[in-house]
């Protein structure tokens, strides 16, 4: 089989666009870091890779909130080319500020189900200010439910990533909201309950869609590929060779095996 080709759609402010592409590479991957106004002008372009990353960063400054630019602009103006992406057997991922963007853009949380988005329906839930109100970045623990579809996510039980972001606490419309994610199996990445950074209900971190084969969580897995890039990774010396991985690897690695 050939290497899947993975879209890494950046926006003036993206800046962890160069390591998503490296990982995705370094997992068999063949990755094209691509500006947003390229695909603006040819919308044909999707039809060339079989995964759309949208990397974490400020896309836009976060002026007018976080993803909020990106995401109406992948709304408005790619509408059909993303509709007939997510109705084919292909991925996409969100980090961090991409996940803003999915959840801006109303790709998540119903992916190819409910797009495009009627104009006139509120959105279910969105992702808001940190309940400490300020930027938050240190490392979490997270934990992936053994029900989740998540194809991104298939045999990973826990996490330990960083996470960097002053928007990312999910809130949601009504309980009903969170009832029929629980249901769907969507909740696809949750903070340790113990630890709940940022407030976001039920400890959420990431969400998918109900295929499975789109995700979008607030941690960076980009951002822990290596075992040396954990901040205590020498007092792991017994545990961990120097040599090994990061959590965030299997997370690449089974999307490039998604089409392997």
């Amino acid at each position: 089989m050939a290497a899947p080709r993975v879209l890494v759609l950046r926006a003036p402010g993206t800046n962890c666009d160069l390591e998503t592409g490296w990982i995705f590479d370094h997992c068999g991957g063949r990755s094209d870091r691509v500006h947003l106004f390229r695909v603006l002008e040819k919308p044909a372009l999707l039809k060339d890779y079989q995964i759309l990353c949208v990397p974490g960063g400020f896309s836009y400054g976060d002026d007018v909130g976080a993803g909020v630019i990106f995401g109406a602009q992948l709304r408005s103006h790619l509408g059909e080319s993303i509709q007939q992406f997510l109705t084919a057997d292909k991925l996409v991922l969100g980090i961090c500020n991409g996940f803003q963007v999915l959840m801006r853009s109303r790709i998540l949380p119903g992916g190819g189900e409910t797009w495009p988005p009627r104009p006139e329906t509120e959105p279910d839930a969105t992702l808001t200010w940190n309940e400490n109100g300020r930027y938050t970045c240190r490392w979490v623990k997270l934990q992936v439910p053994a029900d989740t579809p998540s194809v991104f996510l298939r045999g990973i039980r826990e996490l330990e990533l960083p996470m960097a972001h002053a928007e990312g606490r999910i809130a949601v419309r009504s309980d009903a909201v969170l009832s029929n994610w629980k249901s769907r199996h969507q909740i696809a990445v949750t903070y340790d309950p113990h630890d709940n950074p940022n407030g976001s209900v039920a400890g959420i971190a990431g969400l998918c869609d109900p295929t499975g084969r789109v995700l979008g969580l607030m941690p960076h897995p980009e951002r822990f590929i290596h075992a040396t890039q954990h901040p205590q990774w020498t007092r792991r010396r017994g545990q961990v060779a120097p040599e090994g991985e990061g959590d965030g690897a299997q997370l690449f690695r089974n999307a490039v095996g998604y089409f392997g």
